[in-house]
């Protein structure tokens, strides 16, 4: 399989120069030179993604993991990443991959019918595109989802929503399922901390909401100090409930010190709840909390009745009474989200896997 695979969305600037139209970095390459992704390269005065087929690893992890609550809960995923990523984050928790530089540090190799036959090898409901942003190597995921539909497998991107209009359609027409990054309320922390924007990111989340059938949950890494103010945190919440709906859930996740950002202590877990509190006197019904043990934030619950229905400690759920069609089963209200008959849980194993290659 070649490495460098001809790549979308970009075009000439000059007889020298192209520019990648994937992302708002509107990166302008002369030959040989790669993108701020260190991924999409200028050969020969074409465009091409240096790592399609190639993969940091596969682990078969909960959907739960992702994270997505409402998207066949208790079921599992095939998750892979590659390596590279358009943003700059200071705070990044996976920067061995995003921020890689080393494509030999990409030891597997499998063509998009290779990852769909291994997940369906292995009973996954799903694949992710994760670990780095998948945004970078669109082509190969959405390659992949092509080959995951044909085996009856959902796709799922885990990504941070930075996009170009048009590479955004093409990209999320793929896929089934989505976790955005919102990683603050402010243009300020987004220049700052990730060396990009907010309203792209916004952009993103309006469109899968308003023009797709893409089930949609939002994560945000609360930092101490930078984007968990009581004023940032209503103004999120109140948004998402105004132009997305109180229906996508919100999951409020905690730093831990990696990368640039040592220096920051871990989120408080007293500031995790407190976000949750807001979001849900926001209007939000369903507000998660993450990378902590917290009964209540890890729980669904009907927003009609409040009757407890998808208990979870972390990635294990411990009781379970959402009916396959989606609905409470005490009161009968509808629980926003993907539902099917509930066999049992994947629980929170993380198993590497080898691919099955054709």
């Amino acid at each position: 399989m070649t490495r460098d695979f001809p790549a979308r969305w970009w075009h000439a600037v000059d007889a020298d120069t192209i520019q990648c139209d994937l992302c708002p970095r509107d990166c302008k390459l002369h030959q040989g030179q790669r993108g701020a992704c260190f991924v999409r390269m200028n050969d020969d005065g074409k465009m091409v993604l240096t790592t399609y087929g190639r993969s940091s690893g596969f682990c078969i992890d909960p959907i739960e993991k992702k994270p997505l609550n409402h998207f066949y809960p208790g079921s599992s995923i095939l998750s892979f990443g590659t390596a590279g990523c358009n943003l700059a984050c200071k705070f990044c928790q996976n920067w061995d991959m995003s921020k890689s530089r080393d494509m030999d540090s990409l030891c597997d190799v499998a063509s998009p019918q290779d990852v769909a036959a291994t997940a369906q090898r292995h009973g996954c409901k799903s694949v992710a595109f994760t670990y780095n942003d998948p945004v970078v190597f669109a082509e190969y995921a959405m390659d992949t989802a092509d080959a995951c539909h044909a085996l009856g497998i959902q796709a799922v991107a885990v990504s941070n929503g930075y996009m170009h209009e048009q590479a955004r359609r093409d990209f999320y027409a793929k896929m089934d399922a989505a976790n955005i990054d919102l990683k603050a309320f402010t243009d300020d922390f987004y220049h700052k901390l990730t060396g990009s924007h907010l309203q792209p990111v916004l952009d993103t989340l309006l469109y899968l909401v308003k023009e797709t059938s893409v089930w949609l949950e939002i994560t945000t890494l609360l930092i101490p100090g930078k984007n968990d103010s009581d004023e940032e945190l209503t103004a999120l919440a109140q948004w998402v409930r105004k132009e997305l709906g109180p229906d996508v859930p919100l999951h409020f996740s905690a730093f831990h010190p990696d990368y640039k950002m040592t220096d920051i202590l871990p989120t408080p877990p007293a500031t995790l709840a407190r976000a949750r509190a807001i979001a849900q006197k926001a209007g939000l019904h369903y507000v998660y909390t993450g990378n902590v043990h917290d009964r209540a934030g890890d729980t669904t619950f009907c927003p009609a009745c409040g009757t407890p229905l998808i208990v979870r400690d972390w990635y294990e759920i411990l009781d379970y009474h959402v009916t396959p069609q989606g609905h409470c089963p005490d009161c009968g209200g509808a629980v926003a989200g993907h539902f099917e008959k509930f066999t049992g849980a994947f629980g929170s194993r993380r198993i590497p896997v080898a691919i099955h290659r054709h």
